[in-house]
């Protein structure tokens, strides 16, 4: 069944992206994890669904995006896949997959390409991993790159505020985003960047720029589905909008069925053999 907000139930392909860009239709894109929230999430009409590697926050409870494997990402990978008809799925490469070396990267993404069936792969990083992302495209896998604020990058950041403020970092911004178009990516991720910068990389650009806290002016947004349906508590940044509180509603529907079990309401006569 095609999204409630689509009238077009074709399956969403990176050209597809693009031509949504050529014709001013704003992409939109949110992570899953699971099966069940896949399922709903591409019900809903999500152009694009990321197996991010916020996983590793989001249902591991770690601090950081790095601890997260390859066999995990695969997982979720699979799960998400298998509950999709419409969007895109796009599976984040872990943390230490890709960086080393050309030839280990291109072996973990064609494993993760090939176990979960997803449609594409995210990678961060612009001109320090071109070498890798040129050969795992050669091998006939899309990318997705991701450039600005990088996650996977925290340690040698030390924090997780706007990146490429300054125009030394900002032309570097801009200089990776063609290398990445030119070596084949089929569109950039743009994290936490000043939005004017961000407009700018739209603009000279032909592939599908996604911002997650990069402003309006991009081709389409991103966030974290737990985010914005407002599981999570602890996590607001400025580009965050939450579209539910769903934190409240679980925790009163958890009470309450602790309350009917303690009392000896749940179940009643209906709702037993």
């Amino acid at each position: 069944m095609a999204g409630y907000l689509s009238g077009d139930a074709r399956k969403v392909t990176t050209h597809r992206l693009i031509e949504m860009k050529q014709k001013g239709e704003k992409i939109s894109m949110l992570t899953s994890y699971d099966y069940t929230t896949a399922q709903i999430v591409d019900g809903a009409g999500v152009d694009v669904i990321l197996v991010g590697d916020s996983a590793s926050n989001v249902m591991a409870g770690n601090v950081t995006t790095l601890p997260i494997t390859l066999d995990q990402m695969i997982y979720h990978g699979k799960s998400v896949v298998r509950g999709v008809r419409r969007a895109l799925v796009v599976v984040d490469m872990p943390f230490g997959t890709y960086q080393a070396e050309p030839y280990e990267g291109v072996k973990n993404a064609v494993r993760m390409m090939k176990e979960t069936h997803a449609d594409a792969l995210k990678l961060e990083g612009g001109e320090e991993v071109i070498d890798t992302i040129r050969k795992i495209i050669g091998a006939g896998v899309p990318v997705m790159g991701h450039l600005g604020l990088m996650p996977q990058s925290i340690n040698k950041y030390g924090t997780y505020g706007v990146r490429a403020k300054d125009d030394e970092e900002a032309e570097k911004l801009v200089s990776d985003a063609r290398l990445l178009q030119e070596a084949g990516c089929f569109a950039i991720v743009l994290e936490k960047i000043p939005a004017a910068l961000a407009a700018r990389v739209a603009a000279e650009l032909a592939i599908p720029i996604i911002g997650i806290g990069a402003g309006g002016q991009t081709d389409g947004q991103v966030l974290v589905v737990a985010d914005m349906l407002g599981m999570t508590k602890g996590f607001s940044p400025r580009f965050l909008r939450r579209y539910a509180d769903l934190h409240t509603v679980m925790t009163d529907a958890i009470g309450q069925y602790v309350t009917d079990v303690k009392a000896g309401d749940f179940p009643n006569e209906t709702e037993q053999y």
